[in-house]
């Protein structure tokens, strides 16, 4: 009955609250950009001091740099700002800061959007196995893959996330575009190069527009490593820059996660799969102290961004407590549940949601014991 209301509302409820701001969105970036810039020098200076007088503003500059994530995932969806030129602008500046080509990875993102709730089209970062395809590892691969999902290895996946993979990926692919443009060129000599990398495939983009994107974020983000380290020193500025980077990766990766992967979260095929559905029993309402509602721009209220992206940030809060009825039963996620939630890293096809790795041994436990049963042998009468 839910959904069905909401199917109704949905609307309504988007013509209402998603008006981007321009002076707010604004508001936000620049006070995020200064702050973010003042912690550094106060980091830089630290140095000198003493190395743990460092560390809380490192633990700062991570926190900043989660809100230039969030706010950079908002100028992909053109939700920050309603001028179209800033949300472009201001996407490719916040970017480059959090390490990521904003443009490629809203496109991606969009995907998501697009199929929330439908675990046979997206998975989320970790690419949620199935029930069937985690029984059909290896026990060395199960253990792997339950390490990976663990909040203990977040720092890693968040180096992988914003620091490694995105610089990876755009130059092996271009060595890539390279290679095949040298052989092409040679099998054909005639054809002129913009038709030889019009044939080129790769997964690491999808477009001529995503690679130019890439290139110049990647461009932009090396020349200030450049900069930096020539200005405050190469060791101090990397190992400021990765640790923040890797703890800021790490915290985005574990709130996206949980906010799709919980206890029974909905997550069905393409066959069943319902939009408005997803938004109430696949998508969790994050209960987070207001400080780090501040620092994720609102995200914890993911009920409301996936009801319609367009929403921005600072409309979530007002939309939530309006509507609040319609989103009574909505999962609510504390930040100590977060643990918790974290272990819930299969894909139950059958039921159609999301469970831990206990309750999957618990499910395995029961049919080898119900296995273990004798049948009873019926004695026909005399």
């Amino acid at each position: 009955m839910s959904a069905q209301k909401l199917k109704e509302k949905r609307r309504n409820i988007t013509l209402l609250y998603a008006r981007s701001d321009d002076a707010r969105g604004l508001t936000q970036v620049l006070i995020t950009l200064g702050c973010l810039a003042l912690i550094w020098w106060a980091a830089v200076s630290s140095v000198k001091l003493s190395l743990w007088l460092t560390v809380p503003f490192i633990f700062l500059i991570s926190l900043f740099t989660l809100r230039v994530f969030a706010l950079m995932h908002e100028c992909g969806h053109a939700s920050l700002f309603r001028n179209q030129q800033l949300n472009r602008g201001f996407g490719f500046l916040l970017g480059v800061i959090a390490g990521m080509p904003q443009y490629v990875w809203s496109q991606h993102h969009s995907y998501h959007h697009a199929n929330n709730g439908n675990w046979e089209k997206y998975r989320g970062p970790y690419t949620t196995l199935s029930v069937t395809e985690y029984e059909a590892l290896t026990n060395v691969q199960r253990f792997i893959y339950r390490g990976k999902c663990s909040i203990v290895f977040m720092p890693v996946v968040g180096f992988i996330y914003l620091i490694f993979n995105p610089r990876f990926t755009w130059l092996k692919g271009s060595l890539d575009l390279l290679h095949h443009l040298f052989k092409s060129k040679l099998a054909q000599p005639h054809l002129p190069i913009r038709a030889h990398a019009a044939s080129f495939k790769t997964p690491y983009w999808r477009s001529r527009e995503q690679y130019w994107h890439m290139f110049c974020n990647n461009l932009v983000l090396l020349t200030g490593w450049i900069l930096l380290c020539w200005s405050i020193g190469t060791a101090r500025f990397f190992a400021i820059y990765i640790i923040s980077l890797s703890i800021a990766g790490g915290a985005g990766i574990v709130l996206f996660t949980v906010q799709h992967n919980f206890e029974h979260s909905y997550a069905s095929d393409t066959r069943c799969w319902d939009y408005e559905t997803a938004v109430l029993e696949g998508t969790s309402f994050l209960l987070l102290p207001r400080w780090l509602n501040w620092f994720t721009v609102n995200i914890g209220y993911h009920h409301i961004h996936h009801l319609s992206a367009r929403i921005p940030n600072y409309q979530l809060i007002a939309c939530h407590n309006e509507y609040q009825d319609l989103f009574a039963n909505v999962t609510r996620v504390r930040l100590s549940q977060v643990p918790k939630a974290l272990k819930c890293i299969l894909w139950d096809e059958s039921a159609r949601r999301i469970i831990s790795i206990e309750e999957y041994r618990r499910q395995t436990s029961s049919r080898a014991w119900l296995n273990d049963i004798p049948a009873t042998v019926e004695i026909a009468p005399s």
